[in-house]
């Protein structure tokens, strides 16, 4: 369920959606009720709306992590933010708690992401094979 204390933002085109980390985004082969589905559900309610809800999903966050997800309201918007991540003009940022400080304060991480599909998910990989995509990802500590 989806609460008002849930909803980060809106307007008439988005709405940013504070995820939690047992949620899953986007409907997946385990049946779970994506977030997706109960961000529809709560505009229904909020806003007495009959017939279907348009709900655009512009990015996903993996179900153990915690965070904003921003959805579309309309198809004109969603077509826009797709088009904004595609040419990288959204800009991402993630923040992580992390058991062990990293050995350099700021550094890239490069390698390969196998998924692996019996068991819904992914794994780092040092090989570029077919079943691999590489993967980059720079970081800096900010907070100790």
């Amino acid at each position: 369920m989806i609460t008002d204390a849930d909803i980060i933002y809106e307007d008439n085109h988005l709405i940013a959606v504070n995820k939690k980390a047992v949620q899953i985004v986007q409907g997946d082969k385990t049946g779970d009720i994506p977030l997706s589905e109960l961000v529809k559900v709560y505009l229904k309610k909020k806003y007495n709306k009959p017939g279907n809800v348009f709900i655009g999903v512009t990015h996903r966050l993996d179900r153990p992590v915690s965070g904003l997800v921003l959805f579309a309201k309309t198809s004109k918007a969603l077509s826009r933010l797709n088009e904004m991540f595609k040419t990288k003009n959204a800009k991402k940022t993630y923040r992580a708690v992390v058991a062990n400080k990293p050995l350099k304060e700021k550094d890239k991480l490069e390698g390969y992401i196998f998924i692996n599909t019996k068991k819904n998910k992914s794994f780092v990989s040092k090989k570029n094979d077919p079943d691999t995509k590489f993967a980059s990802l720079a970081y800096e500590i900010i907070a100790n």
